[in-house]
This record gives C-alpha cells, structure tokens and sequence, in this order.
C-alpha cells in the first residue's frame, strides 16, 4: 500500500505538466500545497515503516525529488517569494476597495452576506453564482451602491455587481459560451482618474458540465489580451476556476502583462471553505502595472463553499509592479487555446 501511494502521489506532481485539457489531468493543478504535505508524510512514512533498505532508499530519494519540485512550486506565494506588486498606503481619492464572492447559487443565508457588505463598506462588490433569490435578497445595498450592473441568471453563472462610484461604460459580453456571461466597464475614482475592470466567471473543468478546461482557458485568455490591449489601468477580478500557479493563470498573467497580488504573501485561499484539508485560491483579482497593493484578505464565510476576498489597491506614479511578458511561442500557444475554446463551445452548440 504504501509502494502504491507513493508511485500515485511522486506522479501527482508531474502530471500538471501535460498539456491535455482533459478534467482528468487538469485536476491535478489545484492541490499543489498539499501534495507536498503529503509527499513529506510518505517520506517518514519510509523512514519509520520501511523494511528493504534499498526500496526505502529509492522511494525517499524520489519523493525528496518530488518535494523539492514542489516547494520550488509552492515557494512563489509564500511570504518568502518576490512579490510582484510592492506595498502602498491607501488613497481613497486613488484607489478602489474591492470585495469579490461567489456565494453559491443554492446558499439561502443572504443576510451573512449584506452584513459583511455593510461591515467592509467597499467601493465595489462582484458577487457570482447569484440568482434573481440573489439579486432581490442584496436590494437593502442598492441605496449606498448607486451603480449596478444585474445579470442575475439559474444556472450558476449569475453575476451582479454594485458600485459606489459612477460607472462609465459597461458590457454585458459573452466571450465563449452564450449561457455564461462576463462584465466589462469603465470606472471613474474619485480623482478622477478611469479605469476599467473585466469580472469574469468561466466554467470550471468538471465531469457532467465541461469534461476540459478549454472554454474556461480561452474566455481567461480572452480578457488577458483585451486588458494588455486597454491604455487604462485595469483591473481583472472573480472566480476564475483555476489557481493561481497553474499554467493557464501563468500564461493569462504573461499575456495581459498584469500582477498577482498574492505572489510573495500567501496562498489566500478561498475554496473550499467547508473542507479545511482541500483549500486552493479560485477567486483571483489582478492589477495593471500603474496599482500598489495596499491590502489583501480572505473575508469570513458567507454559508458559500467560497470565502470572499477583498482588495485595496492605489493607483501610484512609481512603476515598481513586476509584471511578466510571454514570448512569441507563448503568444501563439495563447491564440491556439482562444481558438480551441471558440470550436470547442461551436462544436457544442451543433
């Protein structure tokens, strides 16, 4: 049993690295910290139980390999890794407070989340999965969030955001499938200054609603080459169905050219949030170069399988954001995976 285990979890590690969109594969990216945990566990697990010294010596040495791959995975969002996004003191007049949930379409406890709205008071909250029982139930903000964008929907891909500051433009799009929509809009601070946010939701690579991760990879990718494309400062905000470190996200970040806040601070996971052992973040924002970070957190849970997330962030003269830029493969591999995910929702609908 043990052999067995080890042989699966040395495996786990390396098998995000194929490229094959398959659900079955792409289940591997999320549990990265974990499957260090797990790896270390198996180590001991040798040390202690293992009886022929040449099999203990092979499967230490080789989960060792695994872990050391791991970390060097992990080690990013630890408080150890090189933040992307260096630390600034909030400007109200130049920057935005947001607050991002997925509550959970089937979550009946809309009060837990109106209270934690009226405690953190942010300039903007984008919450998905929200029906019209959703859209009702947040009706007591309307007054002190006087900008709304409500596209309340039953089949989990709802969206509704409410704003306190006036809202430009806005769009109602539908990047890859016609049944999930995504918010495009310009913002205007209280300075003056306009930015643009894109809120997304894309489906997730699940058995039984998308067995790959193509259409979810593709609407990512989408808003990545729209932001890098906008001259505004943007921002690109929701439950993305992926996490931070996978290889979409990795290329989403190339692409756009925007930060990750949470490189160099911590994981800040938000799912699962009834399941302690199997959390990794799914619910993302990211700046364009020209935002500081001036705080981060993962708020308390709302009766959702999602704890929100909330964000300040100030616009700053100083360019000290470490963004990435993809190559000309990646680049490429980008459109493939936008093209992929047009055929593949065309294909569908046929």
């Amino acid at each position: 049993m043990l052999t067995g285990l080890s042989a699966f979890f040395f495996l786990s590690a390396y098998i995000p690295l194929i490229k094959w969109d398959h659900w079955s594969i792409r289940i591997f990216d999320y549990p990265r910290f974990q499957k260090l945990i797990i790896h270390l566990l198996l180590i001991l697990a040798w040390l202690i139980l293992g009886e022929n010294a040449i099999q203990q010596g092979i499967w230490v040495g080789l989960l060792a390999i695994g872990a050391v791959y791991l970390t060097i995975q992990v080690w990013p969002y630890s408080p150890f890794g090189k933040k992307m996004i260096q630390k600034v003191p909030y400007d109200s007049r130049n920057g935005i407070h947001l607050m991002i949930g997925n509550v959970y379409q089937y979550n009946r406890k809309f009060g837990k989340t109106l209270s934690l709205i009226q405690s953190r008071n942010p300039d903007l909250v984008f919450l998905v999965e929200t029906d019209q029982a959703w859209a009702d139930a947040m009706t007591p903000i309307h007054e002190g969030y006087p900008y709304r964008i409500l596209c309340p929907l039953e089949n989990t891909y709802g969206l509704v955001l409410y704003s306190r500051l006036p809202i430009l433009r806005k769009e109602i799009n539908y990047l890859i499938d016609e049944e999930v929509p995504s918010l495009e809009f310009d913002l205007e601070l209280r300075g003056g200054q306009v930015i643009t946010i894109y809120a997304i939701h894309p489906t997730p690579p699940v058995p039984g609603e998308n067995s790959t991760s193509t259409e979810r990879d593709a609407e990512i990718l989408i808003v990545g080459k729209k932001s890098k494309a906008n001259p505004l400062p943007s921002i690109v905000i929701g439950d993305l169905n992926d996490v931070a470190w996978s290889y979409t996200t990795s290329l989403f970040l190339k692409t756009s050219e925007l930060a990750d806040p949470r490189r160099g601070r911590g994981f800040f996971n938000t799912f699962h949030a009834k399941i302690p052992l199997f959390r990794w973040p799914l619910d993302h924002v990211f700046l364009s170069k020209q935002f500081g970070l001036a705080a981060i957190h993962v708020l308390p849970g709302i009766g959702s399988d999602h704890f929100p997330i909330e964000l300040k962030a100030t616009l700053t003269a100083n360019d000290t954001t470490d963004t990435e830029s993809a190559t000309n493969e990646e680049e490429q591999e980008a459109e493939e995976k936008i093209t992929n995910g047009h055929e593949n929702q065309k294909a569908d609908q046929d």
